[in-house]
C-alpha cells in the first residue's frame, strides 16, 4: 500500500512534559511559540484537570489565552470530568479529549474513578458536548496494554470500542502509553479500530518507553491514519507513574523519517531540532531524540548539508 503524501503531526509535548515537570508559564508559551514558527499547527495544549492531581497544568486557562493564534491552529486538550470540558469551551479549545484508561488501575489513581464510572462521565459529557463549539473525543489509554499489566489485542478493544459508539464518542486517541507495540501488535489494535471508525476519526499516540517507536509510524500510515501524536525531544511523563519513562514518539525524529518517506507534515525540520534543543536546556528535560544529537541525514543535493524541508 502506498504512503500518503501528507501526516498532521500533533504535538503534545505542552502537555505531556509540562504535566510532569513544573514550569513558568512564560516557558510554555515560548514553547509553542518556537513550535509554531517551526510549522507545527496542531497542539493538545493543556489539561483541564483538577490542579492539586496535575500541578503543573494548573495554568491551562492562561496558556490557552496567550498562545499566539494563526491560520489553521488547532488547540486541544485533556479533559477528565464534565466540569472540565466546561472550563475547556470557555477557554476556547477546538478540541477536547477524555481521558479513559483501558488500565483499571491507572484509570484510579489518575482520575480516581474505575473505568466503568468513567463511561459513566463520558455519557454526561456527550450531552453536554451537543450543545457546544467543541468537537468531544477520547483518549484510550494503555489502549495495547500497561503499565504493568499483560499486553492487549484487538480482540480486547471491541466492548470497549461499542461502548463508545453507544454513547456517542467516535473520535479517539489510541495511545500505546507503555510502549509495549511492535508493528504486528499497531496492526492488529488500529485495524480493530477501523471497523468502528473511520481513519479521518483516529489519531494515535505512541510512548517509546521501549524504542519501539519510530517502528509503529509507517504501518499506521498504511492502515490510512493520518493523525500521529508526537513530543518534542521525546519527552515526558506522568505524576501517577513515577520513574517511568513516558516521553512520547520524538517529533524530531518522526518528521525525518516522514520526510525522507516522501510525507510532508508542513514542518521545518531545522526548528524542531532548535525548538528541541533549547526545550532540553531551558526545562532539563531529557531527550530521548536521535535527530538532534546526530544531526540530519545530509542532502543528496549538497552533501554534508541538513535535509531542511520548509513549506
Amino acid at each position: 500500500m502506498s504512503l500518503p503524501d501528507t501526516v498532521r503531526i500533533r504535538e503534545i509535548a505542552p502537555r505531556l512534559t509540562f504535566q510532569n515537570h513544573t514550569v513558568p508559564t512564560e516557558v510554555k508559551i515560548e514553547l509553542v511559540r518556537r513550535l509554531i514558527d517551526a510549522g507545527v499547527r496542531a497542539f493538545e495544549l493543556s489539561s483541564f484537570v483538577r490542579p492539586d492531581l496535575i500541578p503543573g497544568l494548573a495554568d491551562a486557562e492562561e496558556v490557552f489565552a496567550r498562545v499566539p493564534r494563526v491560520p489553521g491552529l488547532s488547540l486541544g486538550c485533556c479533559v477528565g470530568n464534565t466540569r472540565g470540558l466546561a472550563r475547556a469551551v470557555d477557554a476556547g479549545a477546538d478540541t477536547a479529549s477524555f481521558l479513559l484508561s483501558a488500565d483499571e488501575d491507572f484509570a484510579r489513581a489518575n482520575t480516581g474513578r474505575s473505568t466503568t464510572d468513567s463511561l459513566r462521565e463520558l455519557e454526561r459529557m456527550a450531552a453536554f458536548a451537543a450543545d457546544q463549539d467543541v468537537v468531544l473525543g477520547t483518549y484510550v489509554i494503555f489502549a495495547w496494554g500497561g503499565p504493568t499489566g499483560p499486553a492487549r489485542g484487538g480482540e480486547e478493544l471491541q466492548p470497549l470500542a461499542r461502548r463508545l459508539l453507544d454513547i456517542g464518542v467516535d473520535h479517539w486517541i489510541l495511545a500505546d502509553s507503555s510502549g509495549y507495540a511492535a508493528p504486528p501488535q499497531i496492526r492488529e489494535l488500529v485495524t480493530a479500530a477501523l471497523a468502528h471508525v473511520p481513519p479521518g476519526n483516529l489519531t494515535v499516540q505512541i510512548h517509546d518507553d521501549r524504542g519501539m517507536g519510530l517502528a509503529a509510524l509507517l504501518p499506521l500510515l498504511e492502515l490510512g491514519i493520518r493523525a500521529i501524536d508526537t513530543s518534542l525531544a521525546g519527552s515526558g511523563g506522568h505524576p501517577a507513574m513515577p520513574g517511568s519513562h513516558g516521553g512520547g514518539m520524538c517529533t524530531e525524529d518522526a518528521v525525518q523519517l516522514l520526510h525522507l518517506s516522501g510525507v510532508e507534515t508542513g514542518i521545518d525540520l531545522s526548528g524542531l531540532i532548535d525548538a528541541a534543543n533549547w526545550l532540553a536546556g531551558e526545562v532539563g528535560v531529557p531527550g530521548k531524540g536521535f535527530v538532534r544529537q546526530t544531526g540530519c541525514v545530509p542532502s543528496p543535493a549538497r552533501p554534508g548539508t541538513p535535509l531542511a524541508f520548509t513549506w
